[in-house]
């Protein structure tokens, strides 16, 4: 459900209701009771048709095969009177609570995998909750035990696709997190995500982290030279078909688009920006290289349009990116 103060609870609610979903999906929604039925009274909606159950209750019936959308009411602190559209540690908690249910359902296998709504880090941190956002928390917890360093995020879209060799640090964090064996795993993910995706080999772009890539060391501490063009070496020599390091500035043109399946960055604006600029409604966040599959909106709480009416507001959530993310979180668990 994600903070229940943001625009998670209508989009859960939305999934609920999509007839479409409930063809293609067994939809299994984790939050709060409190939540979900103060959604639908504010929203003017009837409930939508769905099994209610406790945890140990649905890992009982999820020996079923039935096609019910369920809704799991996670146990966490009082929601009964949060205040919509605010930091609040109560929410950070429960949206806390509500993902590590998720995990715990998915680590035991008795759900196929994991699309998240959107958290906020400063309820997080009011609740004394140290993420910088959802990939951390996966990554602690569903890391693979032989390699629990080798996973990244992924921006998906039909529109564009890029992956971050570093995710949720300050600019200045960038070089010194940056190595070789980072690069080549990031570029690996990638590779593997995009085979299962497309169903052949990709075609990859790596970005450099310097203006103009570096310019042959002129710029920068020699990041390309060290760490960047080795990793894109040893993996071209792996058979992989891959370009780069490209300056920032025109690796996402649209000719090169056309051409690219997936482009690999160093941080996360040069990746996210792009991203939010060409696909922000259908764009998908998904972390590679874990032990569960594991995918999210691309979007924030938005508090400035969550819990308001259609007059209050210029604009009102939109589910697609939720949609797509449900999508394909169901495409990679087949």
């Amino acid at each position: 459900m994600g903070d229940p103060a943001g625009v998670g609870p209508e989009l859960v609610l939305r999934a609920l209701q999509s007839k479409k979903l409930a063809e293609k999906l067994q939809l299994v929604v984790l939050g709060s009771r409190a939540v979900l039925e103060r959604q639908i009274a504010f929203a003017g909606s009837e409930t939508p048709p769905i099994e209610l159950l406790s945890l140990p209750e649905f890992r009982d019936a999820a020996k079923s095969t039935s096609p019910t959308c369920t809704f799991i009411d996670v146990p966490t602190c009082d929601l009964e009177r949060f205040e919509t559209c605010q930091v609040s540690n109560a929410c950070g908690k429960a949206s806390f609570d509500f993902i590590q249910a998720a995990i715990d359902l998915a680590m035991d296998g008795t759900i196929d995998a994991v699309t998240t709504c959107p958290i906020n880090k400063a309820a997080l941190l009011a609740a004394r909750l140290d993420y910088p956002g959802h990939t951390e928390m996966f990554a602690e917890r569903c890391a693979n035990l032989d390699a629990p360093e080798r996973w990244c995020m992924m921006q998906f879209s039909e529109e564009i696709t890029c992956t971050f060799a570093t995710t949720h640090v300050g600019y200045h964090e960038v070089p010194e997190l940056l190595t070789r064996q980072r690069v080549y795993d990031t570029i690996s993910l990638t590779a593997e995500a995009m085979r299962l995706i497309h169903g052949r080999e990709p075609r990859l772009v790596v970005c450099g982290l310097n203006p103009h890539a570096g310019e042959g060391g002129l710029f920068g501490n020699g990041e390309e030279e060290a760490i960047i063009i080795p990793a894109i070496k040893e993996l071209r020599s792996e058979g992989l078909e891959i370009i780069g390091p490209v300056p920032g500035d025109t690796a996402f043109l649209p000719w090169r688009r056309a051409q690219t399946d997936a482009f690999v960055c160093m941080y996360h604006d040069q990746g996210h920006i792009p991203v939010k600029a060409l696909a922000f409604d259908e764009a998908v966040n998904t972390s590679l290289g874990l032990r569960v599959i594991r995918t999210s909106v691309d979007h924030g709480t938005a508090f400035d349009i969550a819990w308001k009416k259609p007059n209050e507001c210029d604009r009102l959530p939109d589910p697609s990116s939720l949609f797509a993310a449900l999508n394909l979180a169901a495409s990679l668990a087949r």
